[in-house]
């Protein structure tokens, strides 16, 4: 059986670093380039939102006793293809899979540009994994 506290707990980390990268939204490309603390601040809570839901996710496909995941992308790849996460997100999981593996691996090429795009495009996908989680642990 999943621990529904241990995720409830991840939950709601992830709801905490959503609300404390929120005031980098509205910056542009330009200011995030020039602004090392910023960078530092969004790639590295980026970082803890992707590797949350991957937490997440490893504990769900453990408890279900699925396939184990070829790489971190394969993790949301297993969710969509058991019906706990949807179809039309995987694409940008399996993007954020890849973008932590740049930030954790070769920080010195990330592209400002990829990182604002998410600020402004992504979060939502956070909040529908979020969603398709609790969804799981209520029929679970």
């Amino acid at each position: 059986m999943v621990d529904n506290s241990l995720i409830l707990r991840k939950l709601s980390a992830l709801d905490e670093y959503l609300k404390q990268i929120e005031e980098y939204t509205a910056i542009t490309v330009k200011a995030y380039a020039g602004d090392w603390k910023v960078q530092r601040i969004v790639e590295r809570t980026l970082q803890m939102m992707i590797e949350t839901c991957l937490d997440i996710s490893g504990h769900v496909i453990a408890n279900e006793k699925l396939r184990v995941p070829d790489t971190y992308a394969d993790t949301f790849r297993i969710l969509v293809e058991n019906g706990i996460l949807s179809r039309s997100h995987l694409d940008s999981f399996e993007k954020m899979a890849k973008f932590r593996n740049i930030v954790v691996h070769d920080y010195e090429i990330i592209d400002p540009e990829i990182v604002v795009g998410i600020l402004r495009n992504n979060r939502r996908d956070f909040q529908e994994f979020k969603t398709s989680i609790i969804k799981y642990l209520k029929n679970e």
